[in-house]
């Protein structure tokens, strides 16, 4: 399966109409599309993480959700609860949003049907105005912190994507 991530800043009105646009468009090409709050992102390898192993439980029978968008949201936000995965979804008002394109091909069209969403800007990556969302939403402690440096956050958020599937 490929993955494509397209991120961007939106202006949504209308969550549900918002969501249902994007299973709109993921249906008429055959594709998953989840999208995601970018502003608890810790950058690309985050969300392609989280996708590789959404797909790989998926593929084995072994995940918390029949749905492939709910399971990359669960992996993204390092918990199993869905109330707490959801958490990370999108939300009316201005949104930084990563757009995760999950399917055997991810055919041009779709790709910019979804980039038509969204004003493309790289808002997926760590910065230091992320930090107190990141460390609250993912648990990541002072001790933590202070063990491994702050430079290493997103690693931290790596490790909670990568224990999420030992937690089952």
């Amino acid at each position: 399966m490929k993955t494509h991530l397209i991120a961007g800043t939106c202006e949504i009105a209308d969550v549900n109409g918002f969501l249902q646009t994007l299973r709109d468009i993921a249906s008429g090409y055959g594709i998953t599309v989840q999208a995601i709050d970018a502003s608890k992102t810790a950058g690309n390898e985050h969300i392609l993480a989280a996708a590789e192993k959404a797909i790989r439980a998926v593929q084995r029978h072994d995940s918390i959700s029949d749905d492939l968008g709910m399971e990359i949201l669960l992996y993204a936000s390092g918990n199993r609860q869905i109330k707490k995965a959801l958490s990370m979804g999108v939300r009316t008002g201005k949104n930084e949003i990563v757009l995760v394109a999950v399917g055997d091909e991810i055919p041009d069209g779709a790709i910019s049907e979804l980039e038509n969403l969204v004003e493309l800007a790289d808002v997926t990556g760590y910065t230091r105005e992320k930090q107190d969302a990141i460390t609250t939403f993912f648990g990541i402690t002072e001790t933590e912190i202070a063990a491994v440096g702050e430079e290493k956050i997103p690693q931290l958020v790596l490790e909670r994507v990568a224990l999420m599937g030992l937690w089952k």
